[in-house]
C-alpha cells in the first residue's frame, strides 16, 4: 500500500471532493483520481461513491479511513523515533497564522523553531480562519492562531493573548488620539476586510449588540492594503495597534482608543481533537507559546 496514496484518499474522503482534495494537495485532479483508483484496485475494493455532487465514502472506505488515520501517525511517530536515535525530534509540523500575525510572528518563531527543533521539518501557511479550521481538521495544519472563531466540537483552543482594537485614521483628518464610541464610529467610512474574516465579524456583533452596523466605504482583505487605503483618504480601520505600529509609516496614523464598548480582538492556538499529537508538534505548541508571550508582551494566557 502507497503511503502517498493512502494520504490522497484521507484528503478526498474528509473534504469529500476531488476538486477540494487537489486544491489542498496542490496536484492535478486527474492526477488525484488516477492515484486514489489506483488504491481501489490494489485493494479490491470500491473507497468511494461519486457523484455530480462530490464523493461519500463506501462500507470499505469507511473502514480504511479509520485505518488510515492511524497508518499515517503511526509513519510520524516513526519518523521522530528514528530522529531520536540522533538525539533530536525529527518530525515534521504544519502551522497556520492569519495574515496580521505572521507579518510578526512567522521570523521570531522559525528562529526558535531551528534553533530548538533542528532537525524537525516546519511549514507556515496563511490563511482565514474558516479556511484552517478546515485545514485543520483534514491534516493539513496540525496546529493553528485563529482570532475569535466559533469552534465546532471537533477543535480544541486554548487562549493565548487578547489585543485591544483600535480606530486607525489618516494624520490629515486632524483627528485627536482621544477616545471614540463605537456609535460615532458606525456613522463614519471604514475600509474593513471581506466576510467571513474574524475581525469583520466581531466588529459587526459588537455595533449589532448597540443597534447600529458599520458604514462600509470598501471591503478588501490584507492588513496593509487596508492602511494604504487608509493613509489615502479613502476610509477609516479598526485595527489593532500592532496594525499600525509594523507599518512603513505608523506616523502617517492616529490610533483611538475605542468605548462603549471597547473592542477586543482574542487570538487562540486550535487543535483538531480527535487527532494524536506528535512529540515534534507538541514542542512545537510550547514554542509557539514562548514565541507569542516575547513578541506580545509578558501578559500573555499561557500557563
Amino acid at each position: 500500500m502507497d503511503l502517498k496514496q493512502l494520504s490522497y484518499f484521507v484528503h478526498v474522503a474528509e473534504l469529500g471532493s476531488f476538486t477540494k482534495a487537489s486544491e489542498v494537495l496542490n496536484i492535478a485532479q486527474p492526477a488525484l483520481s488516477r492515484q486514489v483508483r489506483q488504491l481501489e484496485v490494489e485493494l479490491r475494493h470500491n473507497l468511494l461513491n461519486r457523484n455530480g455532487r462530490g464523493v461519500t465514502t463506501t462500507d470499505a472506505g469507511k473502514l480504511l479511513l479509520d485505518h488510515a488515520h492511524g497508518i499515517l501517525h503511526q509513519v510520524n511517530l516513526t519518523i521522530e523515533d528514528l530522529g531520536r536515535v540522533r538525539g533530536a525530534l525529527a518530525g515534521r509540523v504544519a502551522v497556520g497564522l492569519p495574515p496580521s500575525v505572521s507579518r510578526m510572528l512567522t521570523v521570531p518563531l522559525t528562529r526558535e523553531f531551528r534553533q530548538c527543533l533542528p532537525n524537525a521539518t516546519l511549514s507556515i501557511s496563511e490563511g482565514l480562519s474558516i479556511s484552517m479550521q478546515e485545514w485543520l481538521l483534514t491534516g493539513r495544519l496540525d496546529i493553528a492562531l485563529l482570532y475569535n472563531p466559533s469552534f465546532p466540537a471537533d477543535l480544541d483552543a486554548f487562549p493565548l493573548t487578547q489585543e485591544e482594537l483600535y480606530f486607525v485614521t489618516n494624520k490629515q483628518n486632524n483627528d485627536e488620539p482621544t477616545p471614540i464610541r463605537l456609535d460615532e464610529i458606525a456613522q463614519l467610512p471604514l475600509v474593513i476586510p471581506n466576510r467571513p474574516n474574524a475581525l469583520r465579524m466581531l466588529i459587526e456583533s459588537q455595533m449589532a449588540s448597540i443597534g447600529c452596523k458599520p458604514r462600509i466605504s470598501l471591503e478588501i482583505d490584507g492588513v496593509s492594503a487596508i492602511l494604504d487605503l487608509v493613509a489615502d483618504g479613502a476610509g477609516h480601520a479598526i485595527l489593532p495597534k500592532y496594525a499600525v505600529s509594523t507599518t512603513n509609516n505608523p506616523d502617517a496614523y492616529h490610533m483611538r482608543p475605542i468605548v462603549e464598548p471597547q473592542l477586543i480582538s482574542r487570538l487562540n492556538l486550535v487543535t483538531a481533537s480527535g487527532r494524536i499529537s506528535t512529540l515534534t508538534q507538541n514542542a512545537m505548541l510550547d514554542l509557539i507559546k514562548k514565541t507569542i508571550s516575547k513578541v506580545f508582551g509578558p501578559d500573555v494566557a499561557n500557563n
